[in-house]
């Protein structure tokens, strides 16, 4: 699909404080989230895509890789440096990577 024309990054190379961009919807988000990402839908993005920095990497995460595919292609087409990152959230998750949820609820990825 996209993965071939996509640059893709593996979970446990995204700095902790690198610029994380998280695609996925609301409901998505409030369930389990990197502390330190930032939550622009992929339905919101075109109108919103001024609030990513374009001067450094941004990584783009969301379930699994096809919507933060979408998003790094249609990124590094307006002229950002973005990856995709590899298996999403559920890879983040796996990997133990630290998580948070709204509500103080156990995170987990929806």
């Amino acid at each position: 699909m996209f993965e071939q024309s996509v640059p893709v990054v593996e979970v446990g190379t995204v700095p902790e404080d690198g610029y994380l961009l998280d695609v996925r919807e609301q409901d998505e988000w409030q369930a389990g989230r990197a502390p330190q990402a930032v939550h622009i839908p992929l339905s919101e993005l075109a109108a919103r895509a001024g609030e990513v920095p374009r001067d450094r990497q941004v990584y783009v995460v969301c379930r699994v890789g096809g919507r933060s595919a979408q998003a790094v292609q249609a990124l590094n087409e307006a002229g950002w440096r973005a990856a995709n990152v590899a298996g999403g959230m559920q890879a983040w998750a796996l990997a133990g990577r630290p998580m948070e949820a709204d509500g103080g609820a156990d995170p987990q990825v929806v």
